[in-house]
């Protein structure tokens, strides 16, 4: 098991977060060093048959960083990046996550180190279902569940869900559907949980202007990554009267002063899988992306993306951060000081976990909420906690990310505080 120097430098960060928290609270020291480790960390090594009947063994990992709120609750990402690093700090972000938005869930994360582009459709299949059998026990829709993150989507979740209802016996598997969350409507997902955390990015956003008393009406935004997060927070942000001047994917960025035409770039990406080649726009470089004069920046792809390196040639007013952790610790603390609000991800991208939330008690108790009630429920769920992150600033004098930590570790110290620690 190799682990790299990026994902090390990642879960140097979600300590450091939660240290900075624990120490402005003067958090217990017993609660703080149990909120400084993972639960649980589980590695697999299974085998799946390729289409051309070589075999190999890929490694996959289940980070179950805590769970004193509820069920461990997180994403299967299959990326060959992945690694026991990243996943323990992924894991550590959504304990605070769920905290933040007083979910009763814990944090966990996991996936296969593999690039899914590299396999076929039949391959992804039996990936899922040998690494579901392979973590066998350790998830379950009262212990740990998971839901889609990078490289899975709900074709994934339907599989996972599938082979783990075929091994509970026939009287438990309609009751255990909600092991996963994520999963296509049909298989008793949720409406709106596909777009649920763009939309949570753009109602987070919504807030902090209601905030400052400014109208989101022809601001300009930028959005770094255009997959299922990106494209959902344009389309949002679309919605509310903004003007989407840029968006950046792994293929390049696409500029138009005026705005983007929404629509149709996601049109032309969901059928050929990129940006590259959308006419009636100017093509710029990822460094021309990052320095771009725009009221709002949405980094909306993978983590570090906004470092010392580049921080400087930022010029965006505020920062959305609908990706996990694309600003560094350091970065975003120069960004706060020229004055520019960084909305950190616990709260920007908090939306997926809440509407996989809002699926887990449909699935528990057999009833279907309409779009409008789910997202009339996440908008409120996105405001409340604005609300408390910000009151926390106001009291503290300190950044929107450290006020949105120090929110959730004062839940979490309470909770144990009450619990106690067994024995």
């Amino acid at each position: 098991m190799t682990v790299s120097a990026s994902s090390t430098r990642l879960y140097r960060e979600a300590t450091a977060n939660v240290e900075d928290a624990a120490t402005a609270i003067d958090m217990d020291q017993k609660v703080r060093r149990v909120l400084l480790r993972p639960m649980n960390e589980l590695i697999v090594n299974f085998p799946i048959e390729r289409d051309d009947g070589e075999h190999v063994v890929l490694q996959g990992y289940r980070i179950q960083h805590n769970n004193v709120l509820g069920p461990f609750k997180g994403g299967m990402r299959f990326h060959q990046g992945m690694d026991l690093n990243e996943s323990r700090a992924l894991a550590t972000w959504m304990t605070f996550k769920c905290a933040l938005l007083n979910l009763p869930f814990g944090g966990a994360k996991g996936g296969v180190s593999i690039d899914p582009k590299r396999f076929s459709h039949a391959e992804l299949e039996r990936v899922v279902r040998r690494f579901t059998h392979a973590l066998g026990e350790n998830i379950g829709p009262e212990f740990d569940i998971p839901a889609p993150d990078m490289g899975t989507d709900a074709q994934t979740m339907g599989w996972m869900m599938d082979t783990y209802l075929n091994s509970r016996g026939p009287g438990e598997r309609q009751n255990a559907r909600r092991v996963v969350t994520g999963k296509p409507v049909e298989l008793g997902g949720s409406l709106g949980r596909e777009a649920a955390t763009g939309r949570g990015a753009a109602y987070a956003l919504r807030h902090l202007y209601g905030q400052l008393d400014r109208s989101l009406r022809h601001q300009s935004a930028a959005i770094q990554g255009f997959g299922n997060v990106g494209s959902h927070a344009a389309e949002a942000l679309a919605e509310l009267n903004m003007d989407v001047v840029a968006v950046a994917d792994k293929s390049g960025a696409v500029y138009h002063p005026e705005g983007l035409d929404v629509a149709a770039l996601m049109h032309h990406a969901s059928r050929h899988r990129t940006i590259a080649g959308f006419t009636e726009c100017d093509t710029i470089s990822s460094e021309e992306f990052f320095a771009l004069d725009v009221d709002v920046l949405v980094p909306a792809a993978l983590e570090s993306q906004i470092t010392t390196d580049n921080v400087g040639s930022i010029r965006a007013r505020t920062i959305v951060e609908a990706a996990n952790g694309p600003v560094t610790n350091e970065a975003s603390d120069l960004l706060e000081q020229a004055g520019v609000n960084v909305i950190p991800d616990i709260l920007a991208n908090a939306g997926g976990v809440v509407v996989s939330y809002y699926e887990w008690v449909q699935n528990k108790t057999s009833s279907r909420w309409t779009a409008h009630d789910i997202d009339s429920r996440l908008r409120d769920a996105i405001w409340d906690a604005s609300d408390r992150v910000g009151a926390v600033r106001k009291v503290q004098g300190c950044s929107w990310r450290r006020a949105a930590y120090i929110e959730a570790a004062t839940l979490l110290q309470k909770v144990y505080r009450l619990r106690g620690i067994f024995p």
